[in-house]
């Protein structure tokens, strides 16, 4: 643990700071960041809405826990920080983590083929296990222009749901969790959806599973317990040996 952060915040900031700070890594290892766009953000315990997200100007796999910049709902700065935050990027996250208590974390991406899938009308289909898992559980965003509208908050909202995603058509992708790792993990299966998607499109006529399947897959997936904090907590353990600088 190094010592200028645990002199500088609580254990739980540490902690929440260390794992967004790991997210940010091993989104950059999975190929998933877009130079400076697109942001993940963790909500900080206490009264007062107070949020974890990435400075602006660091790219994914440059980011730090003590580089990560605390914001109001607002997405304003509230607390002294090296780097600016950019503001508009926190329209989305701001508008979802006041309206769902256990958003506690949120990832936005535009990955190649999270956005390829977010231009298609069919959207995500399920013809692969993750695909199945995630039918019925996200939500879909109509483009309206760069997000940096308050007014488009309340459908952001209203189309997210109860979900625990949501692709933003013509855009990008975007999952909620409990947990930096549960939220990492959704994200993990949107993606892969997507990628496989997007690579079966290309070799001929789909299999579309019955409408039974996809629902007993779904329920099976369920049944197998917390397998997201048991990948974070692999996911964790390989980034310690081999990139432990996201600590710092």
């Amino acid at each position: 643990m190094g010592n200028s952060l645990a002199q500088s915040f609580t254990a739980t900031e540490q902690l929440l700071r260390r794992e967004l700070a790991a997210a940010f890594r091993l989104a950059a290892r999975y190929g998933w960041s877009d130079q400076l766009a697109t942001h993940m953000s963790v909500r900080l315990p206490g009264a007062e809405p107070r949020y974890l997200i990435n400075p602006y100007g660091l790219l994914f796999e440059e980011i730090t826990a003590s580089e990560l910049v605390v914001v109001d709902a607002a997405g304003e700065p509230r607390s002294a920080a090296s780097r600016p935050v950019n503001k508009a990027g926190f329209v989305i996250h701001s508008a979802i983590h006041g309206a769902r208590e256990d958003a506690q974390c949120v990832v936005h991406l535009h990955t190649v083929a999270g956005s390829a899938v977010a231009a298609q009308t069919c959207g995500l289909l399920p013809i692969s296990p993750l695909a199945m898992y995630l039918s019925g559980r996200i939500g879909y965003h109509d483009f309206e222009g760069v997000t940096i509208v308050f007014g488009e908050q309340e459908r952001i909202i209203a189309n997210l749901g109860a979900h625990d995603a949501l692709i933003f058509r013509n855009h990008g992708t975007l999952t909620v969790g409990r947990t930096v790792g549960e939220a990492f993990y959704r994200m993990y299966m949107v993606e892969r959806a997507c990628q496989i998607q997007i690579a079966a499109q290309c070799g001929g006529p789909l299999v579309h599973p019955p409408a039974a399947v996809v629902d007993l897959v779904r329920g099976q997936l369920d049944s197998f317990g917390d397998i997201a904090a048991l990948t974070w907590a692999a996911l964790l353990r390989q980034l310690e040996k081999t990139d432990a600088r996201y600590r710092d």
